[in-house]
């Protein structure tokens, strides 16, 4: 039993330490970086959750099998054991971190999933260090390696759709004709903003908040909109109609003057490219004409009617230009009628 003491002491031990690195100096040294604000702070934290408690239990484990009378080959056993456990706890922890700065990355870096390159990119690291863990502890990873290429075929095959679904995400962010962030209208009327590249599906937010999922080798051959291509500016078109009594100069003079007004409120930076009409209609009630103007992306078009239509009403009434309804005028002929008795 005398034996023994000594490494139920570093079990022990290795508990408490982890304990008290997990519930206290680990705590409070988070909270001190996190008020620090350092750049990728609560990454590196979110990556070493648990992790530090497993560490220092490992590490009174380890000190327990090298001062524990057991047999050398058990022993040898029980290391391999705790190097294994290591360095998959590593492995998991830089896959963490490279997905955090990833995604860190791509939500800096306007219009790149985060969801496709932050997955790839951890699976990758699993990958790697598993066949690295594999080397260390004596297994040859070359018939694997092997095995598994020639095994791809087969598997390539059996995810054929999920492939097809991956290398068409790759494709869409690659040739950049759809970001996360974008506004598009898919050719069956479905519009929204994509929120997400995933390795599978694409995520569309409508703006009702309803969410369309669509398979990335789908929208990779469909015909859409993509109104956030070239660039977000957007130019809002709106039809009026005006009295056929009416200075036109005037009417031009007074709804570009509104539109001005409109941008300043709701696109200041666009000011430069100034509003302007153009009169295209006889129509049989009004003269028709459409106003230009623009706005900084897709869904200001909303909000640039809205106030457009009021301020021009307003403005129109105080000019005294009419915008007239619809009317018909009728010409009766009455024909005397010749009674004979």
């Amino acid at each position: 039993m005398m034996d023994w003491i000594l490494p139920i002491v570093f079990i022990l031990a290795g508990l408490l330490s982890g304990i008290i690195a997990e519930k206290f100096l680990f705590k409070k040294l988070k909270i001190f970086v996190i008020k620090t604000k350092l750049p990728g702070s609560e990454i590196i934290f979110s990556s070493l959750h648990r992790m530090t408690f497993i560490w220092f239990v490992l590490a009174g484990f380890l000190a327990a099998i090298l001062s524990a009378p057991i047999k050398p080959d058990v022993a040898n056993l029980l290391q391999k054991i705790v190097t294994i456990i290591v360095l998959y706890s590593v492995t998991l922890v830089l896959g963490r971190l490279t997905a955090g700065f990833v995604n860190l990355f791509t939500h800096r870096t306007e219009g790149v999933s985060a969801s496709l390159v932050s997955n790839i990119a951890k699976v990758s690291v699993l990958v790697l260090g598993s066949l690295i863990l594999l080397q260390t502890v004596g297994v040859e990873i070359t018939p694997i390696v092997t095995t598994l290429g020639i095994s791809g075929l087969a598997v390539g095959l059996a995810l054929k759709d999920t492939l097809e679904n991956l290398f068409s995400g790759f494709y869409l962010l690659i040739s950049k004709q759809v970001r996360t962030g974008d506004y598009v209208k898919l050719e069956d009327s479905h519009e929204g903003y994509v929120i997400d590249i995933s390795w599978r599906n694409t995520t569309i937010r409508e703006l009702s908040n309803n969410v369309i999922i669509v398979p990335n080798i789908k929208l990779g051959s469909a015909i859409f909109i993509n109104y956030h291509l070239p660039v977000k500016e957007i130019t809002l078109t709106l039809n009026v109609g005006v009295d056929y009594d009416s200075d036109l100069e005037h009417v031009e003079k007074v709804t570009v003057q509104v539109a001005k007004e409109v941008m300043q409120e709701i696109a200041p930076d666009l000011i430069a490219n100034e509003p302007y009409i153009r009169f295209n209609k006889f129509s049989d009630f009004s003269i028709d004409f459409t106003l230009y103007m623009r706005v900084n992306e897709f869904f200001d078009q909303r909000i640039g009617k809205h106030l457009f239509i009021k301020k021009l009403h307003k403005r129109y009434q105080e000019e005294g230009i009419k915008i007239p309804f619809p009317t018909r005028e009728l010409y009766m002929q009455e024909n005397s009628a010749r009674i004979e008795r």
